[in-house]
């Protein structure tokens, strides 16, 4: 009988009579690529390849920073696929609970799943890089969940016609779903993390940001951000906050984000993408703020849609806002009405930020005034300590809860 692995070996082999293919995975995107041709090859649901990736990254992170993975694969009466990914310790069945796919109980030194195959690939297949096929298994899951939410729905409403004998399972479906609530929390912690680019490398500038959601069991609010670098080396950051809350907004808001990277690089002009990305939906509403900077110049522009003003705290003078006056996506004649010019000086900080950081307290004036004088307190100390004393200092009470983003970049000089 063939084995899986040499070292460790299986006490039981998953499967009994089919062959093994294997391959070797070097990092954690390498991981993510290698089960999605695994599940696209054989047809697995996109929503179910999510969670088997979102998993295995979980359990296999650590195991990657210092060598290569072989995950190992078969195909079992032909209508099961089996993966195989090696840990460095047995695997704590208590703590697998809380991965969005459950694995098999063993003792062995691996996670293997079992998935159910089809036939014809169940979509999904094609993504180019491993943002896209992120993109591809956040819209399964969402839509998975929409199901699942409307399906809760419906059964708590005819839970709640029936008498009071039925108090027992309504608390027993209480029970399951935070059960629920809190497995996919899991998952769409893992998905938004991975939607969220980290700062590009961009020289003589230091970019951090600090997320806070409103529910920390459903980070899938409506507040996002993009930043990358143009051809010509300009720095482009997108800060959008999606009207509502929940995973409909998550998908609003990444619509606008990746609308706008689009319409940027096909060359669009800078004063016309707040305008542009307001005719890809009509029932879509989000505020939106642009920053283009250059940092050979120090040269800013802001560009705003309806969105709370950036707040520059420079090295020397006094903090002021900045104002990108317009009217955000879906609503009435929306675009930027005036474009911000200024240049920033070597140790100038910039804040951008979604309204939840300064409505806290429920009055928009007194958050802004607050602001500036917390942004000031802490603005010398290491960017990411900074934004994140900040948001801490400015939620010590909180009247309206609200999702928060608090994006900043210190200029250091070209």
């Amino acid at each position: 009988m063939r084995r899986w692995f040499r070292r460790p070996r299986f006490r039981r082999p998953v499967t009994a009579d089919l062959p093994v293919s294997s391959a070797t995975a070097g990092d954690v995107g390498g991981l993510r690529a290698l089960l999605r041709s695994l599940c696209d090859d054989h047809g697995v649901d996109v929503e179910l390849r999510a969670r088997l990736v979102l998993s295995a990254t979980f359990l296999a992170r650590d195991h990657l920073t210092t060598e290569p993975l072989a995950v190992h694969a078969r195909v079992a009466a032909g209508t099961t696929l089996v993966v195989a990914v090696p840990l460095r310790a047995p695997l704590d069945h208590a703590r697998s609970f809380t991965l969005p796919l459950l694995p098999e109980a063993t003792d062995e030194l691996a996670a293997v799943w079992h998935l159910p195959t089809h036939t014809a690939p169940a979509g999904g297949a094609g993504a180019a890089d491993d943002l896209g096929a992120t993109e591809l298994e956040l819209v399964a899951s969402l839509a998975r969940t929409d199901v699942l939410e409307r399906e809760h729905r419906k059964l708590k409403q005819e839970l709640s016609e029936t008498n009071t004998g039925v108090m027992a399972m309504y608390v027993e479906l209480e029970q399951r779903d935070e059960q629920l609530r809190r497995a996919h929390a899991v998952i769409f912690r893992e998905l938004e993390d991975a939607l969220r680019p980290p700062p590009p490398d961009v020289a003589g500038v230091e970019l951090a940001v600090h997320y806070a959601p409103a529910d920390r069991d459903a980070p899938t609010g409506g507040d996002l951000y993009d930043w990358f670098v143009l051809a010509d080396g300009t720095l482009q950051i997108t800060v959008v906050d999606a009207v509502g809350h929940g995973v409909t907004c998550t998908r609003n808001a990444l619509t606008v984000t990746h609308t706008i990277r689009t319409l940027t690089r096909e060359g669009h002009p800078f004063e016309h993408l707040v305008r542009r990305a307001a005719e890809i939906d009509d029932g879509l509403m989000a505020t939106v703020l642009l920053a283009r900077f250059d940092p050979r110049t120090g040269e800013l522009r802001l560009a705003g849609g309806g969105h709370p003003p950036a707040l520059l705290l420079p090295a020397t003078g006094e903090p002021a806002y900045l104002p990108a006056p317009g009217r955000g996506v879906g609503f009435p004649d929306p675009g930027s009405t005036e474009i911000h010019h200024s240049v920033l000086a070597p140790g100038d900080l910039l804040l951008l930020y979604t309204d939840g950081l300064v409505e806290s307290r429920g009055d928009v004036d007194e958050g802004e005034h607050r602001l500036v004088h917390t942004a000031g307190v802490h603005a010398e100390r290491p960017l990411g300590a900074a934004l994140s004393a900040i948001v801490h200092d400015m939620h010590d009470v909180v009247v309206y809860t609200d999702d928060t983003v608090l994006l900043g970049l210190r200029f250091e000089g070209a």
